[in-house]
C-alpha cells in the first residue's frame, strides 16, 4: 500500500504591521468622501484579484495609469514619468522585485521614494484596497497590472495613509519619484507670450507652448484644471491630466496648428470642444491626418488645439528631464546640470528666523557661500521638510476624485509650509559687511514668497563668489529645509559661520574651512574598477579634480570616501584614495605622479567610511583625487571634500 503524498504547508506571506490592511492605513481624519466607502473596502493580494497578475506591462498602453475612487490624480501623473523613462522605474522599483508565479514569493515589494535629500527604500505588503472583489484605488488599463497600485500603496505609506493623497501638487510627486526638480508655469504667462517665442532675452524667460514640443519626449508634462470655469465644467476641477503628444500641423490654408493630446486619469471622455470625434476642429485639416491621429487616442484622451489648450487650463507642470546618469537638464537650454550641491538648513525663532527683506532682521537668516569657477547655467531650489506629515499641502492644489463631493481645495491649504523666497548676492570677497551688502539688490531673485514646497530660481552667474539667503516672509516662523544648488559648472556651497554673540553688527565673519565638494561616481569593471596602485590599470580609476583657495598659511581639509550599499547589505569592499597635486599632469598622460605632494591613507581599509585628515602647507590650486578600490569590481561611492 502506498502512502500518501503530503503536500508541503502553505507559506506565510508578509504582512506588513507598520502600514497594516486596517482603516488606519486607510484614513486620517474621515474627512474626504472615501470615508463613506469604510465599511465595504476589503484587502486583497493581486492573486486573489485576478488569475495571473503580473508586475509590468507588455506595452506602454496596458501600463497605463488609470484613477480610482481617491482624488490622487496628481500622484498618478507624476508615476507616468517612470512609464517615459527605464532608468527612472528602476531607481523606484529597483531590479529583482518578486514574481507571484516564483518560488520565492513571499508578498514583499521593496520601493524607492526620494525624501528631503534621500533615497529611502519602503517595503509594503501586497494587500491591496478593493471593493466588490476589485481595485477601488489606482489602476492600470490592463487589471492584472500592478506597478501602479502598489506604488501608490508605498506612497500611502510613506504620506501616512491613503486618505493624505487625496489632494496635492504634481510638482512635489514628480520630486519624490525622481530626486530632481518640477516647474509649474501659469498658462496666463503662456497666452500673454504667444507668438513672440522669438523676442529677445534669456531663454528661461520664453516660456510658449511652442516650447514644450521640444520636452515631450524627455519629461513629463501635465496640465491642471483649478478653479471652476465654464469652458472647464466638462474637465472637472481641481483635477489634474497628462499631456501626452504635442504635434504641430498644417492646415489647408497653410496655417500652423498645434495640437496637444491630453489624457484623463479618470480614464473617461470628458471633451465637446472643436477637436473632439466629429468636432469641427478637423476640417481644417486632411482627412488622412484627422484619421491618424484620431486613431492614436485612448480612453480617456482627446485631442486640444493650442488657444483652446491656453482658455480652458491653468497651469502646466513639468519635470525636468534626468539623464541615465542621474543628471539634471535645463528646461530652457537642454544643458545637463551635472554639478550638484546640497546642504540642510533650518529658520530657528529667535536665531535665524528673520522674516522676508522687509524686516530689518533679515540679515539673521541662514546664510550660504557659493562659488563658482566659471561661467555657469543654476537652478537654485530650497526644499521645505513639512511640519505636520509629510504629505503637506499647498495653494491650488489639485485631487479632486470622480466621487460627488462637495469637497474643496482650500480645505487642504495650508499650514504645513512657509512662504518661503530666495535671493542671491555677489560679494567681492568672503568678509563682508552683511547688512550693508543685504541693503543692496541681488542679482537674482524669486519674484515673491511663496506657500509652495519646493521653490527655486533659475539666473546665469558670472564667475566668483556669492551670498544665498533663503527667508520666509514672516519672521519669527521655524522650519527645516534642504538647499539644492543644480549648475552646468563648478561650484561649492558651504554656509556661512554664525557671528560669535557680543560681536557689533558689522563685524566681519570669521575665517575658516567654508567650501563643500561633493561628488558621486561608481567603479565599473573593465571601466574605472582600476584597483589598488599594485595595479597597471590604476589611473583607470575615477579622477576627481578639486581646487584650494590660495592664500597664506596651511590648509586644513577633511576628505570623506563612502561606498555605496544597502542597509542590509554587510558585503563591504576594500577601498581607498590618494589625494596629488601634479604639474601638468593629466589622466590621459598615463605618468602617476611620484614624487609630488600626497594626501592618503593606507588602502584596503574595509570600511564605509575612511576619514583622512591633513594639514596641507602651501597646498593650493589644481588638484587631483584618484579613487580605488582594492579589487575590480561594479560599486558605487560618494567622495565628499
Amino acid at each position: 500500500m502506498l502512502a500518501g503524498r503530503s503536500e508541503a504547508p502553505a507559506r506565510e506571506l508578509f504582512r506588513d504591521a507598520a502600514f497594516p490592511a486596517s482603516d488606519s492605513s486607510l484614513f486620517f481624519n474621515l474627512s474626504t468622501p472615501l470615508a463613506q466607502f469604510r465599511e465595504d473596502i476589503t484587502w486583497r493580494r493581486p492573486q486573489d484579484i485576478c488569475a495571473a497578475p503580473r508586475l509590468f506591462p507588455d506595452n506602454a498602453w496596458e501600463g497605463q495609469v488609470k484613477q480610482g475612487l481617491l482624488g490622487d490624480c496628481w500622484f498618478l501623473c507624476a508615476c507616468a514619468v517612470l512609464q517615459k523613462s527605464r532608468h527612472l522605474l528602476d531607481q523606484v522599483f529597483p531590479p529583482g522585485q518578486p514574481s507571484w508565479s516564483d518560488q520565492t514569493y513571499c508578498g514583499l515589494f521593496t520601493c524607492r521614494i526620494w525624501q528631503f535629500g534621500q533615497w529611502e527604500e519602503v517595503t509594503i505588503d501586497d494587500r491591496l484596497p478593493c471593493l466588490a472583489g476589485r481595485l477601488c484605488f489606482s489602476r492600470c488599463q490592463r487589471e492584472d497590472v500592478f506597478w501602479l497600485p502598489l506604488l501608490e500603496k508605498v506612497y500611502a505609506k510613506v504620506c501616512g495613509s491613503y486618505e493624505h493623497l487625496w489632494a496635492g501638487q504634481v510638482a512635489d510627486a514628480l520630486v519624490d519619484l525622481t530626486g530632481g526638480l518640477a516647474e509649474r508655469w501659469s498658462l496666463k504667462d503662456l497666452a500673454g507670450t504667444s507668438g513672440q517665442q522669438d523676442r529677445p532675452g534669456r531663454g528661461w524667460e520664453q516660456r510658449t507652448c511652442r516650447q514644450l514640443l521640444r520636452l515631450k519626449d524627455r519629461c513629463l508634462i501635465s496640465c491642471s484644471v483649478l478653479s471652476p470655469r465654464a469652458g472647464a465644467r466638462d474637465l472637472g476641477e481641481f483635477h489634474a491630466f497628462i499631456v501626452s503628444d504635442l504635434r504641430e500641423l498644417q492646415s489647408r490654408a497653410g496655417q500652423g496648428i498645434l495640437l496637444l493630446r491630453i489624457l484623463n486619469p479618470w480614464g473617461r471622455h470628458c471633451w465637446q470642444g472643436l477637436w473632439r470625434e466629429g468636432g469641427e476642429g478637423w476640417s481644417q485639416v486632411e482627412p488622412a491626418e484627422e484619421s491618424e491621429l484620431l486613431s492614436q487616442l485612448q480612453d480617456g484622451e482627446f485631442w486640444v488645439e493650442e488657444e483652446e489648450f491656453l482658455r480652458e487650463f491653468e497651469e502646466v507642470t513639468i519635470g525636468y528631464p534626468v539623464t541615465e546618469a542621474g543628471h539634471l537638464q535645463s528646461l530652457y537650454t537642454e544643458k545637463t546640470l551635472c554639478h550638484v550641491q546640497a546642504l540642510p538648513g533650518a529658520w530657528v525663532v529667535g536665531q535665524s528666523a528673520g522674516g522676508c527683506r522687509n524686516n530689518s532682521c533679515f540679515p539673521c537668516n541662514p546664510k550660504y557661500w557659493l562659488r563658482l569657477s566659471e561661467p555657469s547655467e543654476l537652478c537654485v531650489a530650497v526644499l521645505q521638510r513639512p511640519r505636520k506629515h509629510p504629505a503637506g499641502r499647498a495653494r491650488a492644489l489639485v485631487g479632486r476624485g470622480p466621487a460627488p463631493s462637495s469637497l474643496l481645495a482650500k480645505d487642504y491649504q495650508a499650514k504645513d509650509y512657509q512662504a518661503v523666497g530666495l535671493h542671491i548676492w555677489k560679494v567681492e570677497k568672503r568678509r563682508v559687511s552683511l547688512p550693508r551688502i543685504l541693503s543692496t539688490p541681488p542679482v537674482a531673485g524669486t519674484v515673491c514668497h511663496a506657500y509652495d514646497r519646493e521653490v527655486h530660481l533659475h539666473c546665469e552667474l558670472s564667475p566668483g563668489y556669492y551670498l544665498a539667503v533663503p527667508s520666509t516672509f514672516l519672521k519669527d516662523m521655524p522650519g527645516q529645509f534642504l538647499l539644492r544648488v543644480f549648475s552646468t559648472g563648478k561650484i561649492s556651497l558651504s554656509a556661512v559661520r554664525a557671528v560669535a554673540k557680543g560681536a557689533s553688527p558689522g563685524a566681519a565673519l570669521p575665517a575658516g574651512e567654508w567650501e563643500t565638494l561633493q561628488l558621486r561616481g561608481c567603479w565599473r569593471a573593465g571601466q574605472t574598477a582600476g584597483g589598488s596602485r599594485n595595479f597597471a590599470s590604476y589611473l583607470c580609476n575615477p579622477c576627481l579634480p578639486f581646487s584650494v583657495p590660495a592664500g597664506s598659511g596651511p590648509r586644513c581639509i577633511r576628505i570623506t570616501l563612502h561606498q555605496h550599499c544597502q542597509l542590509s547589505d554587510s558585503q563591504l569592499h576594500p577601498i581607498g584614495f590618494h589625494v596629488f597635486q601634479p604639474e601638468n599632469w593629466t589622466r590621459t598622460s598615463g605618468i602617476l605622479p611620484h614624487g609630488t605632494h600626497c594626501l592618503g591613507h593606507q588602502e584596503g581599509a574595509q570600511t564605509k567610511g575612511p576619514v583622512p585628515r591633513g594639514r596641507l602647507s602651501a597646498f593650493w590650486g589644481g588638484v587631483w583625487a584618484v579613487v580605488g578600490v582594492h579589487s575590480t569590481t561594479d560599486l558605487m561611492f560618494l567622495w565628499q571634500g
